[in-house]
């Protein structure tokens, strides 16, 4: 698959990218030049210099350090909000395709309701109800955006159920819990992979609009959402405090965009042959 991936440009430099971003939220300590939470008065709105690369904020504090931090908020929420809608969609989608009938249909429409509901805004309703917090973005971007990967998986699982090695374990008086998980799980991942890495991306963009309308990350922490949110008020005259964070958002949710396509390529071929 790396092979696969190296000759595939497009995917490469988005894997590269998210490699950077990941030794960014790593190494942060390290990379930062300031203390990301650092109030100076005698930098207040400073433009990009050799002190402050990207320049500064109406507290003087320094925008590269915060955008390096703010990686860590943002792919935090980004990993472990995918991770949940995919274990959340997983489990749906394998339930609903192995047994099929009555209970299928019953779960599809389930999926069929909430898909009905604008995502980001039933998120920014869950939202507005709980406290904003870190763990309160994860766990509700994560519970609102598993339907795809429940419908993905699902299709997966319909054509799976009815090959050999399936019939066997039957007959060997194999359980279905163990059918599901150790024979239809596994070969139905190629797509969820996919749409996981796509769903990074998302989960990104979600967390950084919240953030700018002031409902998600909650300063003094730093995310590349508030960050922007911080900048929209003095646009005239710091254009810094949005170009940057916005660049980084934009190169992010593409690098994830490119990967996902590329393992789409890479997989889909490999699907076909099952």
């Amino acid at each position: 698959m790396i092979l696969d991936l190296i000759r595939n440009k497009m995917a490469f430099a988005g894997l590269l990218f998210i490699v950077l971003i990941l030794l960014f939220a790593l190494f942060a300590p390290a990379i930062a030049t300031n203390d990301p939470s650092k109030v100076d008065a005698s930098s207040i709105l400073s433009a990009p210099s050799r002190d402050h690369i990207f320049g500064t904020d109406m507290l003087g504090r320094d925008i590269f350090s915060r955008i390096v931090y703010g990686s860590r908020i943002s792919l935090s929420i980004g990993f472990i909000a995918v991770g949940i809608a995919v274990l959340i969609g997983i489990v749906f989608g394998s339930v609903s395709g192995y047994y099929g009938g009555r209970v299928d249909s019953a779960m599809m429409r389930f999926v069929d309701i909430m898909l009905c509901f604008p995502t980001f805004f039933l998120i920014l309703a869950v939202i507005a109800v709980l406290e904003p917090s870190i763990f309160n973005i994860m766990v509700v971007i994560g519970a609102t955006s598993w339907m795809g990967v429940a419908r993905l998986v699902r299709a997966e699982v319909l054509t799976l159920k009815e090959r050999d090695y399936v019939a066997a374990a039957r007959v060997m008086g194999a359980s279905d819990l163990w059918i599901i998980t150790k024979h239809l799980i596994p070969n139905a991942i190629g797509p969820v992979l996919v749409s996981a890495t796509l769903g990074v991306g998302g989960a990104i963009l979600v967390e950084s609009a919240l953030s700018f309308l002031g409902i998600g990350v909650q300063p003094p922490t730093p995310s590349w959402g508030n960050i922007l949110m911080d900048g929209k008020s003095t646009l005239g005259v710091a254009w810094w405090l949005t170009i940057y964070p916005g660049i980084f958002i934009l190169l992010t949710v593409l690098a994830y965009n490119l990967l996902g396509e590329g393992l789409r390529d890479i997989l889909e071929p490999r699907l076909k042959e099952r």
